[in-house]
């Protein structure tokens, strides 16, 4: 007979809410979002930090979710897609991206966007160069990324940032 594997317990704060529960020590980060947080934006792709799916904002930084431990989150603060809709209003970002087409299959666009918004975060303003780099660990199979530095591009704008070319 096998031992159980003991939990500790944990608080996170996710999107502002509160999060308490207890973790086995090896449970990663994007499995406690989705199921014990039931938050399921944040998706599961190559589960190795190549695809970007999984990102997520923790104490404010990006990070690839399917490589954090939950237990590294204990005290902190986690921001996923899910939090970016404020009072029923979709962030600038997200109407950018649904204005721009800047999606198809839309399994990257979590990822995508919370790696746009800690980018915007650190440069409002950002080069189309900068904008690449910024979302160079993210991997979108369906686009051409055109679409995709477009929507950043208009977002930064509409936040108060980046200029448009008319302009």
């Amino acid at each position: 007979m096998s031992e159980a594997i003991p939990t500790v317990p944990i608080e996170v704060k996710i999107n502002g809410e509160a999060c308490r529960d207890k973790v086995e020590p090896r449970t990663l980060l994007v499995d406690f979002i989705r199921q014990q947080a039931c938050l399921t934006g944040t998706h599961v792709g190559c589960e190795t930090t190549y695809c970007g799916a999984c990102t997520v904002l923790l104490n404010g930084r990006s990070v690839k979710s399917c490589t954090v431990f939950a237990v590294q989150a204990d005290q902190g603060e986690v921001q996923t897609v899910e939090g970016l809709e404020q009072d029923g209003q979709l962030h600038p970002l997200q109407k950018a991206f649904s204005r721009e087409h800047a999606l198809q299959c839309g399994y990257c666009t979590p990822g995508l966007l919370m790696s746009a918004l800690h980018l915007l975060q650190r440069n409002p303003c950002p080069s189309q160069s900068e904008i690449r780099k910024g979302i160079a660990g993210n991997l979108c199979r369906c686009t051409g990324y055109q679409n995709i530095i477009s929507a950043i591009e208009k977002a930064a704008q509409e936040m108060g940032g980046r200029k448009t070319a008319e302009e």
